[in-house]
């Protein structure tokens, strides 16, 4: 059986009513997600007017309208300039934002243990903004995989593991990729069981990626604007990069939108038992 991608939300409320659901609610799911517009190989993706996605091995794409349906639901909040990369079976999805912060300077070393415990103070400070928009509980537990760089595909690349209230274990696995006038961001939402499968397929699925003519990383030019940050910024939240130098973490600006996305991350172990139970 397919194995489910769902977010958080939708897990925790599952686990409130499971036994009162019926194979009909798991169909009609499947019937609005199939529904979406999805965009097939040899289609290619157009992520807004700066990049665009080779699709191959059956993943499909969606624009943005149905990238904020997509998201909403999986139980967060409406998106604007999201598009969404999955697995043929939903096995995996990648949410694709970008940030046009300008040029970022890629000559920083990367220390993993204090990006971590930047990362953990702004998970604490981001509790009640979570609680406020009625999101349930998400800890940082930790890397999946350490913060790295590779110079050659100008990807910075690093996993967090996270931990819901319910005890239940998901994984965001994020790629930075740097281009002229900014960053494009993608999210793969996996589970730790199926991270290293899941990964290798996702970077598959990169090797269709490049940004537009005019907007490669290569193609910088005196006078492009420069980012007011290097790449451990990048890791820990442009704006709230900011405040960590303060040592004040709050949930602002462009921060805001990685908590936002974050919730995707946690997948729901419970939430594919559940489909599989009703499917048999």
């Amino acid at each position: 059986m397919v194995r489910l991608i769902a977010a958080l939300a939708v897990v925790l409320a599952l686990m409130g009513r499971a036994e009162a659901q019926s194979s009909n609610d798991a169909q009609a799911f499947m019937r609005a997600l199939e529904a979406l517009g999805w965009q097939r190989e040899p289609a290619v993706g157009k992520i807004g007017d700066i990049a665009e996605l080779r699709l191959a091995n059956g993943n499909k794409f969606l624009g943005a309208a149905d990238s904020s349906k997509f998201i909403e639901m999986n139980g967060n909040p409406p998106t604007t300039n999201h598009y969404v990369l999955s697995h043929p079976d939903y096995n995996w999805f990648a949410v694709f934002t970008f940030d046009d912060i300008g040029y970022v300077k890629d000559d920083e070393k990367l220390d993993p243990d204090e990006l971590l415990k930047s990362l953990k103070e702004q998970n604490e400070a981001a509790a009640d903004e979570r609680k406020r928009l009625n999101l349930p509980p998400l800890q940082l537990v930790g890397w999946a995989v350490p913060p790295h760089y590779d110079a050659a595909t100008r990807r910075l690349e690093w996993g967090t593991k996270l931990l819901s209230g319910s005890g239940q274990y998901g994984v965001n696995y994020t790629v930075r990729i740097l281009g002229r006038s900014g960053v494009m961001n993608a999210i793969l939402v996996t589970t730790p069981e199926t991270l290293l499968t899941d990964l290798q397929e996702f970077r598959t699925a990169l090797n269709g990626y490049d940004f537009v003519a005019g907007q490669r990383y290569a193609e910088f030019k005196q006078g492009d604007k420069v980012a007011e940050y290097g790449l451990a910024a990048l890791i820990i939240g442009g704006a709230a990069a900011a405040a960590a130098k303060s040592g004040i973490f709050k949930v602002l600006g462009k921060f805001a939108g990685v908590i936002g996305v974050a919730v995707i991350g946690a997948v729901g172990v419970f939430f594919r038992k559940f489909f599989k139970r009703k499917a048999a």
